[in-house]
């Protein structure tokens, strides 16, 4: 799918939101919309405060009105996540969680075999390509 503007991405993410159970890989380069996705996931999800990126704190966790969270990983500064491996495995686990994961590369090893894959990647007329791997 083409994406021309943010908007575009925010309504690709809501457009997910009914789609989406249980963990999503997002794979694309600094600045592409990865974060933007996920406001409009969590828009479509019902969240109304604001989502920002967990690129410093790693992770965040937002309640959904239905009881259930959506919990956003950034592993981008990470080589190694150490005991946030093990917090992921823990969310993971639960059923009532949507876990969102940026920068996965760390963690590949205790992500289900069976989970989305969205890759978003740059045009070369500026628009992004988004693309649902699985």
């Amino acid at each position: 799918m083409k994406i021309n503007s943010e908007q575009e991405m925010l309504d690709a993410g809501k457009a997910m939101a009914d789609k989406v159970s249980g963990v999503i890989e997002l794979i694309g380069d600094v600045g592409v919309g990865k974060t933007t996705f996920v406001r409009g996931l969590a828009e479509g999800l019902g969240i109304k405060e604001p989502v920002t990126s967990p690129s410093f704190t790693i992770s965040k966790a937002y309640a959904l009105p239905d009881g259930r969270t959506l919990v956003h990983y950034d592993f981008y500064r990470l080589n190694d996540p150490g005991l946030l491996s093990e917090d992921l495995v823990e969310n993971l686990a639960n059923p009532k969680n949507i876990v969102v994961i940026e920068w996965s590369d760390s963690v590949k090893d205790v992500l289900p075999e069976n989970h989305t894959i969205i890759n978003i990647k740059y045009n070369d007329d500026g628009s992004r390509e988004l693309e649902v791997l699985k």
